[in-house]
C-alpha cells in the first residue's frame, strides 16, 4: 500500500515491526501501524490514530501496512470459519436489542454459532433445567465441548439477572468458580456460554442412589474444601467482594476429576468492602438453603452464604437433603435431626451409609474424628444468629487443620419455609401496626 497520511500519525525510529504491534493494541486509539523504513529488514514504528486517508493500492512495490479492525468487520472464508467456530465477533459491543446490558468486556458469539454447536438446541444434549431454562451441551467445529445456558422467556431470572451475572463472573477467576468463555444476544434470546463440566451437578451424585458410591469420604472432603475456597474467593480475596446468595448442591459442578465450581450467579451481589450487610424486598433463593434473616428480613451479607455452606455441608456428609427431610423421629429438616444426633453424642450416626462402607477399603483414609469435624463446622455454619456464624476464612483454616479449635456450635436457625405448595407464590407480606410492605420473593424448590 501506499502508506495513509502522516499529519496525524506517530513515529517511533527505537522499535521494530513486534513492538510496534503491541504498542498499538495498547493504545485503543490506534487505528493502523507499519515499518518506517523497509530496508535491512525493516525497522522503526509508525502509528495512525485518526482516520485512514489517501490510501492508494500498488500491484507492485508497496508498503505492509497492518489496519486494526474489529473481528466483525472480518469478511470472507476467515469471518466464515469464525463464525461456524462460534469464535468472538466482538470483545466490546453494545446490545442494544433489549437494552440488556452496557459493553462488556467478554467475547460474544454469534447465535447462528451456539444453534450448530447444540445441533439446534436437541434434546439429545440436554444437560440439565432450572428456574433459568435449559443447559446444552455444545460443541464447536474445533472440537471444544462447551455447556449453553438458554435463558427461557418465562423464566423468573430476567434481563437483570442476565445482565449481573454476565458482568460478575467475567471479572473472576479461581479454580473453584465456573469460567465463562462467553454470551449470545439475539432477537429474545439470551444465551451464556461456559466452559463444559463432565461430572454435572453434587445434586446428582449426592441424591443418586445409582451415582452416590461414587463419593466415597476423600471426595466428599475434597469438594467440600474446594466449595469453602471458591466462597472464601468471593468474600474476601475478589476484586470486588460478593455474595452468591443460591449456594446449593445444584449449583455445585463437577469436572473430570470431580473438583467442584461454584455456578449460576444470576442472583449474585457486590458488596463495598466497608459494606457488612444490605436489606431487600425482593428475595432470591431456594428454600433449605435460605439463611433465616434473609428469608424473614430480606437481610444478606456474607454470613448468609456461610449459612447455604453449612446446611450443603450437613448435606455432603450425610447424603440427604435438608428440605423434604423426615426422620422416624418426627423432623422434618436435616438440620433438626443432626442438631439432635450431635447434642445426644451420636454424630457418626448421620453419617451416609456410603461412607461408612467404602471405609473399610484398604485405601480408605476415613476417620471418624474428621467427619466429626466437618459436622460441628456445619452447624457452626448454620447457627441462628448471624454474628455467630465463622467467616469463610475460619472455616477454610478449621477444614484444613486438625489442630485448629473449634467452638462448639449453638442450635441451628430452622427456617422453616411454605410448603412446596406455596411455594410458587411471587410475593409475600410483611405488615406491622404501622404499614405494610411486600417482598417480592424468587424462589426455586429442591
Amino acid at each position: 500500500m501506499k502508506f495513509p497520511d502522516t499529519t496525524m500519525a506517530i513515529v517511533d525510529r527505537r522499535i521494530g515491526e513486534k513492538e510496534c504491534k503491541k504498542k498499538c493494541l495498547r493504545d485503543c486509539n490506534c487505528t493502523a501501524f507499519a515499518n518506517a523504513d523497509i530496508r535491512h529488514g525493516g525497522f522503526g514504528c509508525v502509528i495512525w490514530t485518526g482516520e485512514l486517508v489517501d490510501i492508494r493500492n500498488y500491484v507492485a512495490d508497496g508498503q505492509d501496512l497492518y489496519v486494526r479492525l474489529a473481528a466483525a468487520d472480518i469478511v470472507g472464508q476467515q469471518y466464515q470459519e469464525l463464525l461456524m467456530n462460534g469464535v468472538v465477533l466482538s470483545s466490546r459491543r453494545h446490545l442494544s436489542e433489549e437494552n440488556i446490558t452496557e459493553d462488556l468486556e467478554l467475547p460474544l458469539m454469534e447465535f447462528k454459532a451456539v444453534v450448530m454447536a447444540t445441533q439446534n438446541f436437541s434434546d439429545c444434549n440436554k444437560l440439565g433445567h432450572g428456574g433459568f431454562g435449559i443447559v446444552y451441551k455444545g460443541r464447536l467445529l474445533d472440537g471444544k465441548e462447551i455447556a449453553v445456558k438458554r435463558l427461557s422467556e418465562l423464566s423468573n431470572q430476567g434481563n437483570d439477572e442476565f445482565k449481573n451475572e454476565v458482568k460478575l463472573i467475567a471479572r473472576l477467576q479461581h479454580i473453584n468458580l465456573v469460567q465463562i468463555l462467553g454470551c449470545c444476544v439475539d432477537d429474545k434470546e439470551k444465551i451464556l456460554i461456559y466452559e463444559y463440566l463432565e461430572n454435572s451437578s453434587l445434586d446428582r451424585y449426592l441424591f443418586d442412589k445409582t451415582l452416590n458410591c461414587k463419593l466415597n469420604w476423600e471426595k466428599r472432603f475434597d469438594i467440600t474444601n474446594g466449595i469453602a475456597r471458591g466462597l472464601l474467593y468471593l468474600h474476601q480475596d475478589s476484586r470486588c467482594r460478593i455474595i452468591h446468595r443460591d449456594l446449593k448442591a445444584s449449583n455445585v459442578l463437577l469436572d473430570k476429576d470431580m473438583t467442584p465450581k461454584i455456578s449460576d450467579f444470576g442472583m449474585a451481589r457486590i458488596f463495598a468492602r466497608d459494606e457488612k450487610e444490605a436489606i431487600t424486598r425482593r428475595i432470591v433463593g431456594t428454600y433449605g438453603y435460605m439463611s433465616p434473616e434473609y428469608a424473614m428480613d430480606g437481610i444478606f451479607s456474607v454470613k448468609s452464604d456461610v449459612f447455604s455452606f453449612g446446611v450443603l455441608v450437613l448435606e455432603i456428609v450425610s447424603g440427604k437433603r435438608n428440605r423434604g427431610f423426615y426422620s422416624t423421629n418426627h423432623e422434618n429438616n436435616l438440620l433438626s435431626y443432626v442438631w439432635r444426633n450431635w447434642n445426644e453424642g451420636k454424630g457418626l450416626e448421620i453419617v451416609d451409609q456410603i461412607i461408612v462402607d467404602s471405609s473399610s477399603s484398604p485405601q480408605s483414609t476415613f476417620r471418624p474424628q474428621d467427619v466429626l469435624r466437618c459436622i460441628q463446622i456445619g452447624l457452626l455454619c448454620v447457627q441462628e444468629l448471624a454474628e455467630d456464624r465463622p467467616p469463610m476464612s475460619a472455616v477454610v483454616l478449621m477444614l484444613g487443620s486438625e489442630t485448629a479449635a473449634i467452638p462448639q456450635p449453638k442450635p441451628p436457625g430452622y427456617c422453616v419455609g411454605r410448603s412446596p405448595r406455596e411455594a410458587d407464590s411471587s410475593s409475600s407480606k410483611q405488615c406491622d401496626n404501622e404499614s405494610c410492605t411486600v417482598n417480592q420473593i424468587t424462589l426455586s424448590v429442591k
